[in-house]
């Protein structure tokens, strides 16, 4: 089946949940992982002007807070607090904000896996969306619950991708598109072998000159 590559005109990036309250909670990955993987997503949506929809439950709830780290990066974007609702499409505000970017492409992530991100993730795909979900910025209580979770998307027809992917489909290649170096420099935050290789092969090529 024939398939255009995600572009900023027709995808919208979704963050679910990355919370505070579950950093001691969610084994499947290092919390530095998904810290990493959130992050650099909300960074893309900058780089390549993508549309931005991040939600998560009362600062007081259960789950506390967005991480710090995410909320300094997000600025004054605005996230919308929820109610007690596992599915974010169970939200007014949400939903409205989701139809709001036009886009019928959603990158979606978060906290759980199997719960927030999948129920959500089920419902965007009963109303028609394509859902890619980017295994390496969300997370669940153990490795086997995010798998199994990601595997009932799969079948349900969501894409499994994880964040690298998703910028790299965006830019496309490292050519003069403007938005290259900037890609380039969320990679180095946000992937440390990728920084260590490219520090690797500069210092090579400088020895090499000298």
């Amino acid at each position: 089946m024939a398939r255009a590559p995600l572009s900023a005109d027709n995808s919208a990036i979704v963050l679910v949940d990355h919370a505070v309250g579950f950093s001691n909670l969610t084994r499947s990955h290092p919390i530095e992982e998904t810290l990493d993987g959130a992050l650099a997503l909300a960074e893309i949506a900058k780089v390549f002007d993508v549309p931005l929809v991040v939600t998560n439950g009362p600062d007081d709830g259960p789950a506390g807070p967005l991480y710090p780290e995410l909320l300094a990066a997000l600025g004054d974007h605005p996230v919308i607090k929820r109610g007690p609702v596992f599915d974010a499409f169970g939200d007014e505000e949400f939903t409205a904000a989701v139809e709001a970017t036009g886009r019928r492409r959603l990158i979606v992530a978060g906290i759980q896996t199997d719960v927030c991100v999948a129920l959500t993730a089920l419902t965007a795909l009963d109303r028609g969306y394509e859902v890619y979900v980017v295994v390496d910025a969300s997370a669940a209580t153990t490795r086997e619950t995010h798998d199994a979770a990601v595997m009932r998307l799969v079948q349900a027809g969501a894409v499994p991708v994880n964040w690298l992917a998703v910028g790299s489909e965006l830019l496309g290649g490292w050519t003069d598109d403007p938005t290259a170096p900037a890609f380039g420099e969320v990679i180095f935050k946000h992937l440390t072998s990728w920084k260590h290789q490219n520090a690797l092969t500069a210092g090579v090529r400088e020895n090499a000159a000298g």
